[in-house]
């Protein structure tokens, strides 16, 4: 094993033992949901995960360890953007006395929003562990134990580049390029060498606090550890601030008439948005959210998803919804348009194609729910620019209905920015070129000519409060007849050569969410969806039509539901009144989707047959979608 710093250390701790968790529940509505998602995994020769305990925009996340696999600390840090592993467990913990190789006996672990919390016990006793993310390069540790007890803390680090030393009475652990991370003690420390990992000794009994601070290079690195310095002089205090974080944002979600299984639902929703949240990072110029951090090639921002994403957050951590809009904008090209995803390193950025325009929808959202006009000045310029971007590069025949189309030629670019990547409605799509750098599929689409309808509307309703003035032509005005086949009461792709594409899909729910469909358009289509041949199934809202001869309940764009899919045909329904009809839709999702009342993640997509999970765990728009079910049901 290579060679790694050994520290003595007398750690900050405080003589009073402080709130046991059993009496903290009291207080934070946080410790009602206890065990919202299972993250156990314990890291060995197999060091793949897809999930952790993440907060606050740390690139860093955690897990419990199992128990068949138990080691007394929580495993990591995981680094979710390198996807490495720093340490199986880089704080394990035992009694002073004890050797390091005691084994101890979990007797209760939980993942609460917010917080991790473990507690085992040897022949000497209970070690109590509670883990809490500060800011997002502060995560403090706090153990407990019975008056007279103090701890021993040991661990190692798992990668060879990684290099250790001692900055005074902190354990500093960094990469090559000079990204590291470091265990911060109290001033009283002795250092030795040795080739086991590092040591720490606690001197006073009952309670100790270890600071794990992260820095992105040497740069940031003197204002984190002085964070980590100004905790440790009140490390309750901050605790308390990040326990008060956690219930507010709890409490600006949950209702008081809802199930308890439904706030479960929303409180699991929650967690997984703040646990996607991701801070400013190389070329990432402000937070967002990712999709899923427990897959790698989703640590990136996304277009549509931003949108989505924005309008759940806007509802308890508004500053991070502007931030997730305004991230977006920041890789605008002259043109207007908004690329697809955005990377840490530019250079794996997608700019092949855009993503359905839902931008206005989320910043009305944000305005809606905090009234910032400064924010709506600051984007509404950029709103108007991508929205104008549309018409000059995706209406191939200048009449005033887009398509979905590429900047590269490619039909695989094309289909990727209607976000329906395999939809069955392009099997037969072509691609026909408008002017360099811009190609259009062969067929006109509902759902992106609805979506323009609602930008359109936004745009106009934003201007006054930007200080500016629109009068952009409404090209959207007919949209709803121009879509609508009266003989088979829906909405339907149509070509440029005027056929429509008869395939009955979801896309055919946005007329209904953005409210241009008649009365009369509405109803028939509400026939389709409450059919139980077609859109009605176990698990409402299949992407396609279940009597589809293409239909797969888990072939991707082909038959699985996607909840933000899910959510666009319930509320389209609520919005001409299938009140009823909505919340048994909304009933369906919430009871039926396996595990999503339990601990398991909530996933990118589910099987319409079954509610079997597919893709992606712990994913965002499905996150955000399930939050605005439950906002909307019953109302």
């Amino acid at each position: 094993m290579k060679k790694i710093i050994v520290v003595l250390a007398c750690i900050y701790t405080v003589l009073a033992t402080g709130c046991t968790i059993q009496q903290e529940t009291k207080a934070r509505k946080a410790y009602e949901f206890g065990n919202i998602l299972n993250i156990r995994y314990t890291p060995d020769k197999d060091r793949r995960n897809r999930g952790w305990f993440s907060d606050a925009g740390s690139w860093y996340g955690f897990t419990i360890p199992q128990s068949e696999k138990w080691v007394n600390g929580f495993c990591g840090p995981f680094h979710l953007d390198k996807r490495q592993w720093v340490s199986n467990a880089l704080i394990k913990v035992n009694f002073a006395n004890e050797d390091k190789s005691t084994v101890y006996t979990p007797d209760s672990v939980s993942y609460f929003p917010g917080e991790l919390y473990i507690s085992a016990y040897s022949k000497e006793g209970k070690i109590r562990q509670q883990l809490n993310f500060i800011d997002k390069s502060t995560a403090l540790l706090t153990c407990s134990s019975n008056p007279g007890s103090t701890f021993h803390f040991h661990g190692s680090s798992l990668p060879k580049e990684i290099s250790c030393s001692v900055e005074k009475n902190r354990l500093l652990l960094t990469w090559p390029d000079g990204e590291g991370l470091a265990l911060t003690f109290s001033p009283e420390v002795g250092i030795l060498t040795n080739e086991e990992g590092y040591e720490a000794i606690s001197t006073q009994p009952g309670k100790a606090y270890v600071m794990i601070s992260f820095f992105e290079n040497k740069n940031s690195q003197l204002a984190v550890m002085q964070k980590a310095t100004t905790v440790l002089t009140s490390p309750e205090t901050y605790r308390n601030q990040s326990a008060e974080r956690w219930d507010e944002y709890l409490a600006n979600v949950l209702r008081t008439d809802m199930p308890d299984e439904y706030d479960r639902i929303a409180a699991k929703a929650v967690v997984t948005l703040i646990s996607n949240w991701k801070s400013a990072r190389g070329d990432l110029f402000h937070d967002g959210v990712v999709p899923s951090h427990g897959v790698g090639y989703f640590m990136g921002f996304w277009g549509w998803d931003s949108w989505k994403h924005a309008v759940a957050l806007s509802r308890f951590a508004p500053e991070l919804a502007k931030n997730q809009v305004r991230t977006m904008f920041d890789y605008q090209t002259p043109e207007g348009m908004v690329i697809d995803c955005i990377y840490t390193d530019a250079k794996e950025n997608n700019d092949r194609d855009s993503k359905p325009p839902l931008a206005a929808w989320a910043v009305n959202e944000i305005f809606e729910q905090t009234g910032d006009s400064a924010f709506v000045k600051e984007i509404y310029p950029k709103l108007l620019s991508y929205y104008k971007w549309w018409f000059r590069y995706r209406d191939h025949n200048n009449n005033g209905i887009c398509e979905f189309g590429s900047c590269d030629g490619t039909p695989e670019a094309a289909a990727w920015e209607s976000g329906m990547d395999n939809a069955i409605r392009f099997d037969d799509a072509k691609i026909v070129k408008n002017e360099e750098g811009a190609w259009s599929f062969n067929q006109e689409s509902v759902d992106l000519n609805a979506f323009l309808t609602l930008e359109h509307h936004l745009l106009s309703r934003l201007a006054p409060v930007a200080g500016e003035v629109f009068s952009e032509y409404n090209h959207t005005a007919n949209t709803a007849n121009y879509f609508f086949v009266p003989e088979r009461g829906f909405f339907f792709d149509k070509r440029l050569d005027g056929t429509f594409v008869m395939e009955e899909g979801t896309e055919g729910c946005i007329p209904l969410w953005t409210g241009i469909a008649t009365r009369e358009q509405a109803d028939a289509a509400a026939k389709l969806f409450t059919d139980t041949t077609k859109f009605a199934t176990y698990i409402p809202f299949p992407t396609i039509a279940a009597d589809n001869p293409k239909f797969m309940p888990s072939g991707y764009w082909r038959g699985p539901i996607w909840l933000d899919q899910v959510y666009f045909g319930i509320s389209g329904l609520r919005k001409y009144g299938y009140n009823k009809e909505a919340d048994t839709f909304t009933d369906h999702i919430f009871t039926r989707l396996q595990g999503l009342t339990g601990d398991a993640p909530i996933y990118e997509n589910y099987d319409t047959h079954n509610g079997a999970p597919l893709k992606a765990p712990h994913f965002s728009w499905s996150s955000a979608h399930l939050l605005l079910l439950y906002e909307e049901y019953g109302k």
